[in-house]
């Protein structure tokens, strides 16, 4: 073999290795987000959900409260964090194909570099011996479930929408199931958030796992408080979680839920709230 053939030979597993890496690359950038630039984030689209007033007499109305709440957290997402009007959908007192609907819509909108946020309000429960939580839509009747939304039909929905992050915000007895984890880790300060900004997520936020929640939450309380009275430029639902879980466990005796959304690609990550700088 002449010299110049061997060379070519020796720096054939070099090209291969570099051009693997490149093609690996390449393919990441399709799962995962680039390098973090808060100047230009993706877009923050919200899907907020109340029902109060159900059209079944033998489940107890909720006296407008859930609806005021989803008003107020709407009020505050599009005042206070990257939450444009446009991107907000509301649902006040939805039957079960309005919500479905909703999120085959947002499906469309949405792309891998934007963030999406649910958050319900209204009757749900959630079955123990079953592991099984579901939401009670307006058109939700007792004793007959095909107009419940169980969490598998809420995970497929969330899974059809394609965002870097997607945190649920459940103000209802939901929890169950739907969680691959319940824990929380926190890191001090400004790289850890945006690592956790880097990485996708898909988590959830609960009022706990009775089967019953007051009309007046003690929750939606404290995350409204929280997200009002936040100083910091970057809040993270890690964060927003620690600050809101003592608090409702000791005013209320309803315990809060945080974790991981199970098996629907969350690599680690966290859903930051990025607040609107002021003029």
């Amino acid at each position: 073999m002449e010299k110049s053939e061997a060379l070519d030979q020796k720096a054939k597993p070099e090209a291969v290795a570099k051009t693997t890496k490149r093609n690996t690359q390449e393919e990441s950038k399709e799962i995962y987000a680039s390098s973090v630039d808060f100047s230009k984030p993706g877009k923050y689209y919200a899907i907020i959900i109340g029902v109060s007033n159900y059209t079944d007499p033998n489940i107890p109305d909720l006296d407008s409260l859930p609806v005021k709440d989803a008003m107020a957290l709407k009020k505050v997402l599009n005042e206070r964090y990257l939450f444009d009007k446009e991107n907000i959908k509301s649902l006040n007192n939805p039957t079960r194909r309005d919500i479905v609907i909703a999120f085959a819509e947002m499906s469309k909108k949405v792309t891998p570099d934007d963030n999406l946020l649910v958050f319900y309000a209204g009757h749900g429960h959630y079955e123990s011996e079953n592991d099984i939580g579901y939401w009670l839509p307006v058109d939700a009747e007792v004793g007959n479930p095909s107009n419940w939304l169980y969490n598998d039909q809420l995970v497929a929905d969330i899974k059809k929408i394609k965002s870097l992050h997607t945190l649920l915000i459940s103000d209802a007895c939901f929890s169950g199931s739907i969680f691959k984890t319940r824990s929380v880790t926190m890191e001090e300060a400004d790289n850890f958030i945006k690592r956790k900004y880097e990485l996708p997520s898909r988590k959830a936020i609960t009022s706990g796992t009775l089967k019953t929640v007051p009309n007046k939450s003690v929750f939606i309380k404290y995350v409204l408080d929280r997200l009002k009275n936040n100083k910091e430029m970057f809040f993270s639902a890690s964060q927003l979680f620690q600050s809101i879980e003592q608090p409702v466990g000791n005013n209320s005796t309803s315990l809060p839920q945080f974790g991981v959304i199970q098996n629907e690609g969350d690599e680690g990550g966290d859903f930051i709230f990025i607040k609107r700088k002021v003029e």
